[in-house]
């Protein structure tokens, strides 16, 4: 069991085909493909940690979602201001789901966690998650938002985990209610709009 590291995200982004093209034309071709019935997805993320961002993309990519990253959509502001706040806004609210890129850049950046007050209020607890990245050979160091939002969880083998065996995947876990784990398989949630 375990979070997803630094060096799996690097590698992610090498073994798939945003690697042999630059992530702008990554996205590009993607949005070129039809996704009125694809899970549209808001990623939070430090806008300076582009080789995590890449790895990302292209896991969620995996599971056939439409990836929104604000600073390549067209439509906003060159320089940051109140307009570049507020289509931020119309954005979380127009994607199905809200994900932070959570690494240790990205918890203490002001403008995440600005994001990541609009997507909880906006997403609710069904349509928010937390992709927690670690540092290789330590331990990730935003465990506060491991409590009060779902994360996304690697199990790397069939083993026991939140009161049941679960197989080898990558899971969203909801934080415990009355004792009361809520695990699903990251797939199921992505498919999930409501």
């Amino acid at each position: 069991m375990s979070f997803i590291t630094e060096s799996e995200l690097r590698n992610q982004r090498r073994s798939s085909k945003s690697y042999y093209m630059t992530l702008n034309e990554s996205l590009t071709s993607f949005k070129g493909e039809s996704s009125l019935f694809k899970t549209k997805i808001f990623l939070s993320h430090k806008h300076d940690e582009r080789e995590y961002l890449e790895g990302a993309i292209s896991f969620l990519k995996s599971y056939g979602v439409d990836v929104y990253v604000d600073w390549l959509d067209d439509g906003m502001p060159k320089t940051t201001s109140g307009r570049t706040a507020d289509r931020i806004k119309q954005k979380i609210k127009d994607n199905h789901k809200f994900i932070l890129l959570a690494t240790e850049g990205a918890i203490s950046s002001k403008w995440c966690n600005w994001e990541l007050g609009l997507g909880d209020a906006a997403k609710y607890i069904e349509q928010i998650a937390i992709l927690p990245i670690k540092k290789d050979y330590s331990d990730f160091s935003g465990s506060e938002y491991l409590e009060i939002y779902p994360y996304i969880y690697k199990v790397d083998y069939y083993q026991y985990f939140k009161g049941t065996y679960r197989s080898e995947g990558t899971y969203v876990v909801f934080p415990s209610i009355n004792g009361n784990d809520k695990v699903v398989p990251i797939s199921e949630w992505l498919n999930n709009k409501n």
